[in-house]
């Protein structure tokens, strides 16, 4: 007989041992000195910043909003593969236990986010209040909020109109959003009449599933899918992920202004590879980019001048070490080793389009300091930056590729 509480804890095991393998080489060494810097430079000066906010900064809206976003956000981990469409939907009235335990399971991997953002707010809670007790409230209310939306959501699920699922979706945010607000402020009397209205659409939303045939299969593998591929490119930075979907986007426009400046010559084949891998090609463009306003956004608000030009070296560090996953980009792709082009040329293709990668990094974080008026980080910035550029990927990088 089919028991779906052992066939989900089968699925969980293997699930926990295939994140587990792929975190170690995310939280490595490098990794991990990076996010310790980062997490007391900022506790630093959030302390700092804390001790001058001045008496009318809107604590309460803005622990509203991130709240109302962090409870409404609560995606059911289902773990469901391609090959259930066709083995699992013939089960369905058997499958209550799996989706018991799916539900729980989202909940508690989920808990590490309400974690991370309560302790965030905690010293600007007891800076803008008086009342800190208050705080201890509100975290049990975010944790019965957060249960709520998530099977608020798995409810949703199981309706078929998109439009439907998008409006509850906005609904359910501007509720929450306004009932922490209330809370915050100390008003219980609003807090308990928008907690009524989110009830009511709570309760609506389970009528409306009552009223649906069975689970909506195809969207439940579509986000479980669309969540583990998107782990998978995170992961693909730091090593090999042979389950990655690699998804090609068009850029044509980018993609010209790169082929203008490549020879046709056989020993630019790897130079053409690269870049066009590097605009289309997985999530390197994007995450390039995101490295360079994150870590401008850094530069310019902190205010310390050596802990700006800390940071400009740990996010220079951070897209060179990351852009070296290009070199196996092509790996599992026959016909790069039929090309009549040396791997050394290979080697040095890569390593020429990341030192110019990271030149424009570079040159872009001196601009930054200019911006901010701070003319010694700007040299300091730009020369050490090259120099970092040039020595590391001539040594580090270039002994990593093999």
């Amino acid at each position: 007989m089919f028991n779906s509480h052992d066939f989900f804890m089968k699925r969980f095991s293997a699930h926990l041992k295939d994140m587990s393998r792929y975190l170690r080489y995310i939280f490595n060494g490098h990794i991990a000195f990076a996010m310790l810097f980062f997490i007391a430079a900022i506790a630093y000066y959030y302390q700092q910043w804390l001790a001058t906010i001045p008496d009318n900064f809107p604590t309460a809206w803005i622990m509203g909003g991130v709240l109302g976003i962090v409870v409404t956000y609560s995606p059911v981990r289902t773990l469901l593969k391609e090959p259930d469409l066709v083995f699992l939907i013939p089960a369905e009235h058997q499958m209550g236990a799996y989706f018991r335990n799916a539900l729980i399971y989202s909940f508690v991997i989920q808990l590490y986010i309400v974690a991370i953002v309560m302790a965030a707010f905690g010293p600007l809670y007891a800076t803008s209040f008086e009342n800190r007790g208050n705080y201890l409230v509100i975290i049990v209310v975010v944790l019965i909020f957060k249960l709520w939306n998530l099977i608020a959501n798995w409810w949703i699920l199981k309706i078929r109109e998109k439009n439907i699922r998008v409006i509850d979706q906005v609904a359910r945010l501007l509720l929450n959003i306004s009932v922490f607000y209330f809370l915050i402020n100390g008003n219980m009397l609003l807090a308990s009449v928008t907690t009524i209205l989110f009830t009511i659409v709570f309760l609506y939303n389970f009528s409306l599933s009552r009223k649906q045939a069975g689970v909506n299969w195809e969207l439940l593998l579509e986000k479980d899918i669309h969540r583990l591929q998107s782990f998978y490119r995170f992961a693909n930075m730091f090593t090999d992920v042979p389950h990655l979907k690699n998804k090609i986007k068009s850029r044509q426009w980018l993609v010209s202004m790169i082929e203008r400046n490549i020879p046709f010559e056989r020993k630019s084949t790897y130079d053409y590879l690269y870049r066009i891998s590097f605009i289309r090609g997985g999530d390197y463009l994007s995450m390039y980019i995101r490295l360079i306003i994150i870590g401008g956004v850094f530069i310019y608000f902190l205010p310390n001048i050596w802990i700006k030009i800390i940071f400009a070296i740990l996010f220079l560090y951070m897209t060179i070490f990351q852009l070296m996953t290009l070199y196996q980009h092509h790996r599992t792709i026959m016909w790069l080793d039929l090309y009549p082009v040396e791997v050394e040329m290979r080697r040095k293709a890569l390593l020429k389009w990341i030192i110019e990668l990271a030149i424009v990094q570079t040159v872009l974080y001196a601009i930054v300091f200019l911006l901010a008026q701070a003319y010694l980080g700007f040299l300091i910035t730009l020369v050490g930056g090259l120099l970092f550029t040039f020595a590391f990927t001539n040594g580090f990088v270039k002994r990593k590729l093999v």
